[in-house]
């Protein structure tokens, strides 16, 4: 089953807590704030994806938006020689300076950059994230291999925003003439009805991060 599903990181998704003694002598749990290099919650995150990997997904897409510029190269470095060991397809997202100098030809970047900046001449698979019927069509003809569409169901990543449902998905795939992978809300369980519309197969981050 996971060889239909494409696995999304979030860090924090994945990180420990570290436990604390009050002045009453009671145990408190606190989030271990940092997540660099070396630290505890870094070590936990690199053994989760070696979980990840284990389970063999379609791919994996390094998401992990909210670290700078320089703490994503240097995780990235680390996630793609774990994937390569493994036999694993690594896609950096919405950074193709760095996708470039590691040497990965796969990439997920933004409609706003395909439009901006058009697709990497390197790339061998780039993919893009469309939240319309209309954006099909415009994201293949600036060169999308794959399409993500969401968000399909209610996510915790998105509080509030309601799920634009299967038959959305089902319009995007009629649409498409590449592959699309579902995203928001995706687990194991709503895989076989998501791939009854004509889809590839789902995204999942919560499931993968936590399993």
């Amino acid at each position: 089953m996971y060889g239909k599903m494409i696995a999304v990181t979030n860090h924090s998704l994945c990180r420990g807590r570290e436990i604390e003694k009050g002045e009453n002598g009671r145990e408190s749990r606190t989030e271990i704030p940092a997540f660099m290099p070396g630290t505890d919650t870094w070590i936990r995150y690199l053994a989760q994806i070696r979980r990840i990997v284990s389970a063999r997904p379609r791919a994996i897409v390094l998401r992990e938006k909210d670290l700078s510029s320089e703490l994503y190269k240097c995780l990235a470095y680390q996630v793609r020689e774990i994937c390569r060991g493994a036999g694993q397809e690594l896609i950096v997202n919405t950074a193709p300076d760095i996708a470039h100098e590691l040497g990965t030809v796969r990439i997920h970047i933004p409609m706003s950059v395909l439009r901006s900046t058009g697709r990497p001449s390197w790339a061998e698979w780039t993919g893009t994230s469309i939240h319309s019927v209309e954006e099909v069509k415009e994201a293949i003809e600036l060169g999308a291999d794959y399409l993500f569409a969401g968000n399909i169901y209610e996510t915790d990543c998105k509080k509030g925003l309601p799920g634009r449902g299967l038959e959305f998905l089902r319009q995007v795939c009629n649409e498409s003439t590449v592959p699309v992978y579902a995203i928001g809300g995706v687990n194991e369980n709503r895989l076989p009805q998501i791939l009854e519309t004509g889809a590839a197969g789902g995204c999942m981050m919560s499931g993968f991060m936590r399993m």
